[in-house]
């Protein structure tokens, strides 16, 4: 079964997203903050995991490498406003991201991370690495 890690601190927002999910027979786990949601990739396997633009709060490459070190493989989507300029979207896109804007169709993610090539891998043991980022 597919695991959605939706980490949106907008919690009307993450929670329609989620219920899409769940009707096209995707699991959910929902986070508030970039940290609740790298712990919870940390605790279990994810296989995608959506992420809110204003949550991302590390350097862009210290947010590719966080999210390759506790899931290396995992492709991340990050969502932006529906007014996100087309300069924002390519800095995300240019640091590794795959973007889609609110709100968006749960199919649509799908066939974008599919097309990615991305698979999961097998992780380390990163709970040092979220630690001494998240604290």
């Amino acid at each position: 079964m597919m695991r959605v890690l939706l980490i949106d601190g907008d919690r009307f927002s993450a929670q329609s997203a989620a219920m899409a999910c769940f009707a096209e027979g995707i699991a959910v786990r929902l986070a508030d903050t970039l940290c609740e949601g790298v712990r919870f990739m940390v605790d279990g396997p994810v296989s995608l995991v959506l992420i809110d633009a204003g949550l991302m709060r590390l350097s862009g490459a210290d947010q590719i490498r966080l999210f390759e070190t506790v899931a290396p493989g995992v492709p991340v989507v990050v969502v932006v406003p529906a007014d996100a300029s087309v300069d924002e979207i390519v800095r995300f896109q240019v640091q590794g991201f795959q973007v889609v804007a609110k709100p968006f169709e749960v199919r649509d993610v799908l066939a974008k991370v599919e097309r990615s090539g991305r698979s999961p891998r097998a992780r380390p043991d990163a709970a040092a690495e979220v630690e001494k980022l998240c604290g």
